[in-house]
């Protein structure tokens, strides 16, 4: 529909959608920078969308029962940010919109969860915003079969673009959505055919419409400039069994000298060519200058949910007393009071028992204890459920036909379900964790970066975490993965050293409100070295005395996961030399760092030579060998120096020479001055 057509037949909706074209116009011009192809072209949809569709009540962005709003493409972030201002959501406020894309702003250059009231993911990285609002789907239906429908009845609207279809996440995330038949959940994509290189065909050719019903979805397409077309397909979509995905036919850079060229992508500063769309709008108004009827309709459409929200929070009302109190502690991801003595009781019973155990069981036995008392826990893996022993017999498969159940089957698509525990983080309610191998954790690291930035309580079960596992060989076997993950910001690396330790960092990362969580586990069985019962998590100061020297102390060995009782056997074998040595077990390097300096002092004094133990690439280590008092000619390492082999594990360890002989002789070599 050509402008001059669309403006003369709906004049009301073109005011509004023309509002959002002209603050994204001023704040990118003011900013020097930003991307006013996908909000120029969107408008109509998205005005459409808050205005007949999606159910949220401006002044109240936290409602629980909200529709979710997410914009994939994140590089038109200002027409989300358009939105929030002009529907009257708090923190979007004129100014905000003024200081686009300036330090201290709300309103980055691509949407950032928690900056601003409204923004329900942080996107940019294409795809992801798609993958995450799959998780967020999976947890409306979760918690509408747990609460019922007259406490959870929503959906999630996602506005994507053409890359977020071609990045291989997508494909994974459509065929997780498809199976579980997320029925309410609808993607308006952005369908302008144009890329930052050119035109799409430069580089694709795919179906999208054919390869989403293919997956199981429902499809349509409409015009993305006609309001009553796109309010007709919206409609549909709400009636749908499945998934829907609607092909929003618009022109990017609508109605400037750009339009439908790769040129409209990015920013428009030039003062002409910003003089002329407005022109072509029909826009007269200063920069930033929102005539009071325009706002008046756009604070209507913010508050058209009140209605809807005031009803639902009378039913809340109308619960019992224990019922509220459930819902509102798993929607502030509170844990139940019962969680700290059921871990406590375990590690009494674990110390008792001294198993020799891997860390991957124990982790389930944890869970075993856990998931019972903690009925938000969701837990899954991609297609390693046996291996990571993430399934509990009293959770049941979550399935299309059964939203009471609590594992899901990801299939092999580690990214998607990283991304989806986001999504269900984000939701609220739901404690996600699923696994996969340590090794392949790469494969969901933009997911498990996302996770950080938006400071999420998600935890990634990464099992087979060294040469351990054995004979797979060095495809399998992990070596610089976790000092890749160890220098990720806010992410709590944990790498247990047995059954207990594994009980005190679940209690950790079950506790953890902002940083997600890394349980690094060991395939290969590992003797319980705690064996005195201590009520206190001593896993939570991230380093502590295991054992301490007998007689001077000469040597500090420190150590991480199965490297742990390496270090205890050398310890013997030093003591049986006369060289008195403290184990230093180091279970999360993170929460070590966090505690005082007299703490760190007291777990590593100056004086001692320093050797580490771990199965993995020395990266990241030399903060704990000679910094923190240590001395470079006093510090040495065991472990891995290139990628591993594949062999029985056993044979590994001695052929890396990652052994309590190895360590002790390194031991001796720096005490004779020699690294």
């Amino acid at each position: 529909m050509q402008i001059a057509t669309l403006s003369a037949a709906y004049p009301d909706h073109w005011r509004r959608a023309c509002a959002l074209r002209a603050l994204t116009l001023d704040a990118v011009a003011a900013a020097g920078s930003g991307h006013v192809g996908l909000p120029l072209g969107m408008a109509d949809v998205m005005t459409v969308l808050a205005d007949k569709h999606l159910k949220f009540d401006a002044a109240h962005p936290g409602w629980p029962d909200r529709d979710r709003l997410v914009l994939s493409a994140g590089h038109g972030a200002m027409l989300l940010y358009a939105m929030l201002h002009l529907t009257g959501s708090p923190d979007m406020t004129l100014d905000q919109i003024k200081a686009f894309r300036q330090l201290g702003a709300l309103t980055a250059g691509h949407p950032e969860h928690g900056l601003a009231q409204g923004i329900e993911a942080t996107t940019g990285p294409l795809g992801q915003g798609l993958a995450t609002a799959v998780g967020m789907a999976m947890a409306e239906e979760m918690l509408r079969a747990r609460f019922g429908k007259r406490l959870v009845d929503h959906r999630t609207w996602v506005i994507a673009g053409d890359g977020c279809l071609m990045e291989g996440i997508s494909h994974e995330a459509i065929a997780l959505a498809g199976r579980q038949r997320l029925s309410r959940l609808v993607v308006l994509w952005d369908h302008n055919a144009i890329t930052i290189d050119g035109a799409v065909d430069l580089a694709d050719r795919t179906d999208q419409l054919a390869r989403f019903a293919a997956a199981g979805w429902a499809v349509y397409d409409c015009d993305g400039h006609d309001p009553e077309d796109i309010d007709r397909v919206l409609g549909t979509a709400r009636d749908a069994h499945m998934p829907t995905l609607i092909a929003c036919r618009t022109h990017i850079g609508l109605g400037t000298a750009v339009q439908d060229t790769a040129r409209a992508h990015g920013a428009l500063t030039d003062p002409k060519m910003i003089a002329e769309a407005k022109a072509a709008y029909g826009w007269s108004h200063a920069p930033f200058d929102i005539p009071a009827p325009i706002r008046a309709d756009w604070a209507a459409i913010g508050a058209r949910a009140v209605p809807d929200r005031q009803a639902w929070e009378a039913r809340l009302a109308a619960l019992s007393a224990p019922r509220q109190r459930e819902f509102a502690r798993v929607m502030a991801g509170e844990p139940p009071q019962k969680l700290g003595p059921r871990i406590s009781a375990l590690k009494r019973q674990l110390g008792d028992e001294a198993p020799d155990m891997a860390t991957r069981t124990a982790s389930e036995r944890v869970l075993e204890v856990v998931n019972p008392i903690m009925p938000e826990t969701i837990g899954g893996s991609a297609d390693l459920t046996a291996s990571t022993h993430t399934r509990t017999g009293d959770l049941g498969d979550f399935t299309p036909d059964s939203r009471t159940g609590r594992h899901v089957h990801y299939g092999i698509r580690e990214h998607a379900m990283a991304a989806a525990m986001n999504g269900m983080a984000l939701h609220g309610g739901i404690r996600p964790y699923g696994g996969t191998f340590l090794a392949f954790a790469d494969y969901a690291r933009p997911a498990i970066r996302l996770a950080s930035m938006m400071g999420l309580p998600v935890s990634f079960v990464l099992t087979h975490d060294s040469i351990g596992l054995g004979q797979d060989g060095p495809t399998h076997q992990p070596i610089e993965q976790l000092a890749g993950l160890r220098a990720q910001p806010n992410l709590n690396v944990f790498r247990p050293a047995d059954t207990v330790e594994t009980a005190e960092v679940w209690d950790l990362a079950l506790r953890a409100t902002a940083t997600p969580s890394v349980l690094a586990l060991s395939r290969q069985d590992l003797p319980t070295l705690r064996r005195t019962h201590r009520s206190a998590n001593l896993s939570a100061r991230g380093a502590y005395i295991l054992a301490e020297a007998e007689g001077k102390r000469q040597a500090i060995l420190l150590a991480t996961g199965s490297e742990v009782a390496i270090a205890m056997a050398a310890r013997d074998i030093l003591h049986a030399d006369g060289i008195g040595t403290r184990v230093v077990s180091m279970p999360c390097w993170e929460l070590f760092e966090d505690q005082d300096d007299a703490y760190r002092r007291r777990i590593l004094p100056a004086g001692p030579v320093r050797v580490a133990v771990e199965a993995a690439i020395r990266f990241g280590w030399d903060r704990w060998l000679y910094g923190e008092r240590g001395r470079r000619e006093k510090a040495g390492f065991v472990g891995m120096h290139g990628f591993g082999a594949s062999a029985p594990a056993a044979d590994l360890y001695d052929h890396f020479a990652i052994t309590p002989r190895a360590t002790a002789e390194k031991v001796h070599s720096l005490l004779r001055g020699k690294s």
